[in-house]
């Protein structure tokens, strides 16, 4: 398996891009009615300026509900950065991954891929893309609000130095989704946008790495007692 780019709209037939559009907004729409999700911004705004929003990670739906809180401009030009083997799964995931959400899926079997992961967010950025992304790589399902980083963001911070690196939270959805569970439970979440961290001159991996995951736990709600 490798990297897969989402198929370019122009080429599709008009009758799938019009059904990508339909179920988009049909998913903008589930997650608002089942979890009120809403979007706080701070230090932030919403913004045409390039970015890559990072997240943390304790659900399937994570990456549906920060598409979902963003203006549908932004939407637009947003992709998620997602595993090929999770979306490619069946036919309906397939087209949810690659032509709803225009996903760049990555392939995460370091020992059997074929291709560079970081090739593929490169060039999405090229294009002129923004991204979501988890740099925890896996979800959450420890106590620790969040597990260490993979190198993925430094790598980005590093080659594409222009693009502002959003920390991203995103608050009760574990609630809303528990593990195992297939039916949500209607709860009310928010997705959390901060200010913006950049790498810093002669800034190593690891103190990086380290800055923007302290960036994104302040942002975490205090929990309810």
């Amino acid at each position: 398996m490798t990297s897969v780019p989402a198929p370019e709209p122009a080429r599709l037939p008009a009758w799938r891009r019009f059904a990508a559009r339909v179920a988009g907004q049909a998913i903008v729409l589930f997650a608002r009615a089942i979890t009120a999700v809403h979007a706080d911004w701070r230090g932030v705004g919403p913004s045409p300026r390039q970015r890559v929003y990072y997240a943390n990670h304790v659900s399937n739906g994570d990456m549906p509900m920060i598409w979902s809180v963003l203006p549908q401009h932004l939407r637009l030009k947003t992709r998620p950065v997602a595993a090929a083997d999770y979306w490619l799964k069946s036919p309906l995931r397939a087209f949810a991954g690659a032509e709803v959400f225009r996903a760049v899926l990555i392939d995460r079997r370091a020992g059997e891929r074929t291709d560079d992961p970081m090739a593929a967010i490169l060039e999405a950025l090229d294009e002129g893309a923004s991204l979501i992304i988890f740099p925890e790589g896996q979800r959450n399902q420890g106590p620790d609000p969040l597990l260490p980083f993979k190198s993925g963001l430094y790598n980005i911070a590093s080659a594409r130095p222009e693009v502002e690196l959003v920390p991203t939270w995103i608050a009760n959805l574990n609630s809303v989704m528990p593990k195992g569970e297939i039916i949500p439970l209607p709860l009310m979440c928010s997705v959390i946008f901060g200010e913006p961290v950049a790498l810093r001159e002669g800034e190593d991996r690891r103190d990086f790495l380290t800055r923007a995951a302290a960036a994104l736990a302040a942002l975490r709600p205090e929990p309810r007692p």
